[in-house]
């Protein structure tokens, strides 16, 4: 095992490593206070270029317990060890405990947590903290707890947010004149405030005068937040305070919190102070600050004993919901109870008798309701719950729940400790946002930012699109729950196509709570504090990400009794809809489609032109295209033509109509140059481009140029630029073949090399506004076989919530659909698990320094388990089932482990899995 080792002062870090010429080597690295620690942590990479190692060792950590490897430099203290793993991708472990085990043992026990670890070491304000709490939320699917301090209130540093799935009211503002309508994810009661105070004085808060150190740590196999304080009172008093916070995957309207305190300087009086907060608003995204946010009343308070209730109800969705709490004493020591109700808040304290260094705990059970899933008396229901609650169940719930989750959706990296974290964080965020334990309770589908924060107000988007295959894969029951939020919108996309003058079912680009459009008509640039006009509602390609979610749920589930009940009448009324916005063009022969707009959100029109949206979004046209082909196969093959036929009636489609469809199908209008480019939409080409160098120069970060455009005085709608994939979109639904297809059905035959062409075109116009961007070019350049690009690209995506890339919009809750999308990428484009065709296809593209992937999908029924290093894939299925590797069809025997070569010839059949 090849070491480096670290010696810390408070000036300097003395590196010593062995060379290639196996001379030992030690460099001296001064450290500049002008910069950053990030900054001069940063040399330590440019030094040990070229120089191989294994595991770094901390020669002088100071003495704490929640981490080996932190050390004093600057007069500041860092957890080293955390900053040169995510540095360095390798475990770093601390002197004293490679003596205690052993280099190889220590290694590799630091490797085995940070593989299952989130962790941060430090107190940090502003968005930066926002977006840990967002990183370090709990959840069930029901409700999403931020990681935020219990001590915290809401602040410009720390916001405590709880969130219920589906829980959504609209409020009205006036601005300059406008009566502006906004539905949100409400931001319900606060019930996980904890704290103390010593000697009946103030109560104690998160300020860092007031704290030592804190070391928050996310267990990601038990789903346990842990967060160790060291406290320093202005008093004198010193305490060690930790907290356990979980959320309760069984009984999933409850979470639960264990707080224990250690007085080491001191014996007194201490006091335990918790609330359940009804006062709290909407106030996680700065730039809605000027909304109305206050979404609900408190109806209700009462207290009995140890438990603490209050209920409320929205002011426009009417509604209701009770929050309850249970506050036990863990201590063989007497304890006084008292309430002291504010306006809004339910405040209890707990005061008892303590000893220097001796540990007191204490425990908050909070339960909480809503009538939107419960039909029975809220209050009784929640007292119910909360009699039976306990610390001890929640943690054991939580802890099977995660046992659960890691042997059916784990997938297992070996060789790149970075990759395999962060994909274990988005596994881990999935399934916090929704489960099958809560979802099928629900009428609810995922929002683009989860449970975890406000940004989008916590609306459906067409993100659902990179989601529920994931789901499908591991947990089917779950993907169907989710599309059904969409069946049970139908009549409100019908209404919504109706009042735009269409016919069928168009689905809204923004959908909450009853599915009707959530977008606004004006934005707010942050650049210009202007109110820009916003078309983003004319994304109709939404209505096509649930056809393609309906589509790839039936594929992947083989669930005939979902498409020949719910699903053939979504796919039916979407493409009634189509059929009502194509437009025959007597000129070309073909058909538009017009006022729509693309992914890429920057063109929301064409310059100098009245009339809002974009004409034949090639995007939106391929997968029109799709959508009237697959209801096509469908019928007959898996719906019955009864069955077809009502459907049909329903969605007011006759034999005429239907014809129809399949012309449109064949002769919607691209536009192709030469070289057998796509336009993004027609006219796309006629624009200028821009020089992106010299917006570079002049702005740095140039991801959102919209913006920086309109601030100019200029509009993105009259260049040729991209905050995303638009036009090669489809490559990333299907693959290369499927999508050929489809052209040539629609009457291109686009010229070899075509898609190479695309790809250099689109990137050099694409400014990744959106970290979805990256995961779609990330697939595209794999297929174009350039391997070193698409690994740039996917490695920016899963690091782009854990280092907050986008500047501070991970604040406002997690990337779900790029959390799902990095999963699925690393399965079915690396790893090379194909399931989109009838049998699945497994040809792998491992990055060169994996050394293998394992994990397990259902597919039809069956579930695969599979492991693949760099020379061979081991399959093994649960019942007898058949595999495609490179053109060969492979016959699996239930539960034996078949070994092929990349070539798929079969070279060991072995006795069990690996």
């Amino acid at each position: 095992m090849k070491v480096i080792s670290l010696r810390v002062t408070d000036d300097a870090i003395v590196l010593a490593y062995v060379r290639a010429n196996k001379q030992r080597q030690q460099s001296v690295i001064a450290y500049d206070p002008q910069q950053s620690i990030g900054d001069n942590l940063e040399k330590i990479r440019e030094r040990l270029v070229g120089i191989n190692f294994d595991v770094a060792v901390i020669e002088n950590p100071l003495a704490y317990e929640f981490s080996d490897t932190i050390v004093g430099i600057n007069h500041q203290r860092i957890d080293i060890g955390l900053a040169l793993t995510n540095m360095l991708n390798v475990p770093a472990v601390s002197q004293q405990m490679v003596k205690t085990l052993g280099l190889a043992k220590a290694a590799a026990r630091k490797q085995f947590y940070n593989q299952w670890h989130l962790d941060y070491y430090g107190q940090y304000t502003g968005k930066r903290n926002y977006g840990q709490e967002s990183m370090l939320t709990l959840g069930n699917g029901f409700f999403g707890l931020r990681g935020s301090y219990i001590e915290a209130k809401a602040d410009d540093d720390n916001y405590p947010g709880t969130y219920v799935a589906g829980f959504y009211n609209q409020l009205t503002t006036k601005i300059n004149d406008r009566d502006v309508v906004n539905e949100d994810l409400v931001n319900l009661p606060n019930g996980q405030y904890l704290t103390f105070g010593v000697d009946h004085q103030t109560p104690f808060k998160i300020k860092a005068e007031n704290i030592q150190d804190i070391y928050r740590s996310l267990d990601l196999q038990t789903g346990e937040l842990r967060t160790t304080m060291l406290v320093q009172l202005a008093t004198g008093h010193a305490l060690r305070v930790v907290t356990t916070k979980v959320a309760d995957m069984h009984n999933w309207h409850q979470y639960a919190i264990r707080y224990q305190l250690t007085p080491l300087n001191f014996s007194g009086s201490l006091q335990i102070y918790s609330e359940i907060d009804g006062s709290v608003i909407n106030s996680n995204v700065e730039r809605y600050r000027n909304f109305n946010s206050r979404h609900f009343d408190v109806t209700e308070m009462s207290t009995a004993g140890h438990e603490a209730y209050l209920a409320g109800q929205t002011k426009t969705s009417q509604i209701k919901f009770v929050v309850g709490s249970k506050l036990t004493n863990c201590n063989d020591v007497p304890t006084e109870l008292t309430t002291h109700n504010r306006p809004d808040v339910i405040a209890q304290e707990l005061s008892l008798d303590v000893t220097q260094n001796q540990s007191y705990t204490f425990e908050k059970n909070v339960a909480l309701f809503t009538s939107l899933e419960t039909t029975a008396d809220l209050m009784t229901a929640t007292a119910n719950e909360l009699h039976q609650a306990s610390f001890q169940a929640s943690e054991q719930h939580s802890d099977d729940f995660w046992q659960d989750i890691w042997h059916n959706a784990d997938i297992q990296i070996d060789g790149d400790l970075t990759s395999q974290k962060l994909t274990r964080v988005n596994i881990f965020h999935t399934f916090v946002s929704a489960t099958h334990i809560a979802n099928q309770h629900l009428d609810a589908s995922v929002g683009a930012r989860g449970l975890h924060g406000e940004a989008y107000r916590g609306h459906v988007f067409w993100d659902e699109m990179f989601i529920i295959p994931f789901y499908t894969l591991h947990y089917p029951k779950l993907a169907r729950q989710l599309l059904m939020y969409r069946y049970h919108r139908l009549d409100a996309a019908k209404k919504y196509a109706a009042s735009e003058g269409y016919q069928g079912a168009m689905f809204p680009w923004q959908s909450g709570q009853y599915g009707d459009e959530q977008s606004q008509f004006v934005h707010l640039n942050p650049l210009t504090q202007q109110w820009d006009p916003d078309n983003s509602r004319l994304q109709r390609h939404v209505s096509l990400a649930v056809a393609y979610n309906v589509w790839v749920y039936y594929h992947l589930a083989n669930d005939r009794e979902f498409m020949q009940k719910y699903g053939i009448q979504m796919l039916l009324d979407i493409a009634r809809f189509w059929v009502s916005k194509a437009e025959y063009n007597s000129t070309t022969k073909r058909y538009d489609i017009k006022k729509v707009m693309g992914p890429d959100e920057f063109h929301e029109g064409y310059p100098n032109s009245d009339e809002e949206g974009l004409t034949n979004n090639a995007y939106t046209n391929i997968m029109v295209s799709w959508l009237f082909e697959t209801i096509a196969y469908l019928r007959g093959n898996v719906v019955p033509e009864t069955t077809f036929t009502k459907a049909m009636q329903v969605a007011g489609i006759n034999d005429a109509l239907y014809k129809k469809m399949g012309t449109i199908g064949h002769k919607l209008t691209l536009d192709v140059d030469s070289a057998g480019v796509i336009g993004q939409f027609q006219g796309y080409f006629k624009l200028p481009t821009l020089n992106f160098e010299n917006y570079r120069k002049k702005y740095g970060d140039i991801s959102r140029l919209d913006r920086i455009l309109k601030a100019e005085g200029r509009t993105p709608d009259a260049y040729q630029v991209a905050k995303q994939a638009d036009a090669l979109m489809a490559f990333y639904n299907f693959d290369l073949t499927h999508v050929n297809q489809i052209l040539k059905q629609m009457g291109y035959d686009l010229p070899n090399e075509f898609l190479t062409r695309n790809i250099e075109y689109y990137l050099d116009r694409t400014t990744h506004g959106s970290t979805l961007s990256r995961i779609v070019y990330a697939v595209l350049t794999l297929v174009d076989g350039n391997m070193d690009q698409s690994w740039h690209l996917f490695s920016q995506a899963l690091l782009s919530d854990y280092y907050d890339i986008q500047g501070g919009t991970t604040a406002e809750g997690i990337h779900l659909g790029v959390m799902a999308a990095t999963l699925m990428l690393e399965t079915r484009n690396y790893a090379g698990v194909d399931e989109l065709t009838d049998m699945i296809n497994i040809a792998p593209n491992l990055p060169a320094h994996w050394r293998s992937i394992a994990f397990r999908q259902y597919f039809r029924g069956t579930q695969y388990h599979f492991q693949i290093t760099q020379k061979a894939i081991t399959v093994t299925a649960d019942q007898a089932a058949k595999v495609r590797v490179a053109g060969h069809e492979l016959l699996l025997t239930a539960k034996q482990p078949l070994t092929v070569d990349y070539q798929g010839q079969p070279l060991t059949t072995i006795s069990k899995a690996k």
